[in-house]
């Protein structure tokens, strides 16, 4: 049995979260270009929570946009997917499998524009959502008048002129457009780029003025793991214990955040579905989410995979299990992350939630995360991500943060690098990791004398920003710890540090 409209009275709800008929036959509010994982796993998840609790009331036509593959699967299942929801949240390991019914329609650009473009005629569409990947959201020299246009920009422009000329320029035919492009002010840039499009296809001052007023461009911020289908034995599994075959499930970790920046009024009662669900939050300004994110999830990754590599690691998970490890990552995020990202807009509390939502989601036993992807521009990270933490510690405490350090130091460790040609390994434990880093040849150069290495790598600028020699005993700590960890290994390292603290 496969899952469809007709199948769902014949499935088992006790097993499975079911849509209402009264769900299936709500109007279309959303236009969505993109099918992929991390949409139907975040917004289209919480569209479909909101209009179980009958707060948002509408369901996504969704653009599908490349040209490869049609709408098949999608036609074959009425629109409908399972997610599975799998992990630990607040400590607590979840298991949710729920049946998601927000999609009315998947149409495939390339076949079906003229309806599309039909859709920009009803006066429920409210929203545009997309995620066509870092490179959807550029500038292109479209002809709207394409059947269809080529780029994202350009097909969404080619929608917006028709709704225009639809409604006759009607203020209240504007639409909230939400990118969830993983890009810096992704709205602000789309909107540039629609700017530009309408002038080179000559579009009118009046649309360019109903393109700026009328519409809601909003910067956000998306974070989930998606990683999408799963294996096939627990696909089969999930299958068994649903009774029903679904070409489409995927998998979703429990923690789930869409920041929305926005102080207008409208564009929250448009948003309404926001309402549904604690991960999602319309405000002001998504900096403070931008600044946990990249402080605490991503700078505590990036300082602690030499670790976990010098340890023996292969996987998060992994090093997240051994309590010595995820004590150290506790640690480091309360005591040296967390109270250098507080400022007017992150309060102690929000970042220490923060950091234990991260120790969640580092442990999730159905992830497997791979540390060696996260040294993939090991340098440019540590520089990005954990410098500025070394900068703001020393101003607030004035003294070395060790487990930063220590995090350092398996960095130095790690990048003792082979050279053949231009190809670049690092070899730990006895297996070899392919390195790819900008300056994976500087540290080459370097280890040729081990001696001098720390007092090299530290003090050169080009990798830091900043001679982090110059930070009050920060050299001496780093050779401290190089010194333990090449003596006494990372394990008995981490468990020396943490033998009282250890969770």
């Amino acid at each position: 049995m496969i899952l469809n409209k007709e199948n769902l009275k014949n499935i088992n709800g006790e097993k499975v979260t079911k849509p209402t008929a009264e769900i299936l036959a709500l109007p279309e509010r959303v236009i969505q270009f993109g099918t992929g994982v991390l949409l139907r796993g975040l917004p289209d998840y919480f569209i479909d929570k909101a209009n179980e609790k009958g707060i948002f009331n509408g369901r996504v036509l969704v653009v599908k946009s490349t040209a490869k593959g049609g709408a098949d699967a999608f036609a074959k299942q009425d629109n409908l997917y399972t997610l599975c929801v799998k992990g630990i949240e607040d400590g607590v390991n979840v298991e949710e499998n729920s049946i998601n019914a927000s999609i009315s329609r998947v149409l495939a650009a390339s076949q079906d524009w003229t309806e599309i473009l039909k859709a920009a005629h009803q006066p429920d569409m409210q929203v545009v959502i997309s995620n066509t990947t870092e490179v959807g959201i550029v500038k292109s020299e479209d002809k709207i008048t394409d059947h269809p246009p080529q780029s994202y920009p350009g097909k969404l422009l080619a929608f917006l002129h028709e709704r225009y000329k639809a409604f006759n320029g009607s203020a209240e035919s504007g639409m909230v457009i939400v990118p969830t492009e993983l890009i810096s002010d992704n709205a602000d840039k789309l909107k540039e780029i629609l700017l530009d499009l309408a002038i080179q296809n000559k579009l009118g001052w009046d649309f360019e003025n109903w393109l700026k007023t009328a519409n809601h461009f909003c910067k956000t911020l998306v974070d989930r793991i998606v990683p999408g289908k799963l294996p096939e034995e627990a696909q089969k599994a999930i299958e068994s214990e649903l009774g029903y075959e679904d070409e489409l499930m995927i998998m979703a970790e429990p923690f789930r955040l869409w920041a929305i920046e926005s102080s207008s009024e409208k564009v929250k009662e448009v948003l309404s579905f926001a309402k549904a669900d604690k991960g999602i939050f319309i405000v002001p300004s998504i900096d403070k989410f931008k600044e946990l994110k990249l402080r605490l999830l991503n700078g505590t990754h990036t300082i602690s995979c030499g670790l976990a590599i010098l340890a023996g690691f292969e996987t998060v998970k992994e090093a997240m299990a051994n309590k010595d490890f995820s004590a150290n990552v506790l640690k480091l995020m309360k005591d040296e992350i967390a109270p250098v990202v507080v400022n007017e807009d992150i309060s102690s509390n929000e970042a220490i939630a923060f950091a234990e939502s991260v120790v969640d989601r580092f442990s999730n036993p159905s992830l497997a995360h791979q540390w060696q992807a996260i040294t993939l521009n090991f340098t440019s990270k540590m520089q990005m991500r954990n410098m500025p933490l070394i900068r703001r510690y020393y101003a607030l405490k004035n003294e070395v943060p060790q487990l930063t350090a220590l995090g350092v130091a398996a960095y130095i460790l790690f990048m003792n690098v082979n050279q053949e040609g231009e190809t670049f390994t690092a070899n730990v434990n006895g297996k070899t990791y392919p390195i790819q880093d900008e300056f994976a040849e500087v540290l080459y150069k370097y280890w040729k004398d081990p001696e001098t290495v720390v007092d090299q790598t530290l003090g050169d600028i080009r990798l830091w920003g900043k001679n982090l020699n110059d930070y009050p005993g920060f050299n001496a700590a780093v050779k401290s710890y190089v010194d333990l960890l090449q003596n006494k290994g990372a394990k008995e390292t981490l468990s020396n540090l943490h033998s009282e603290t250890a969770i």
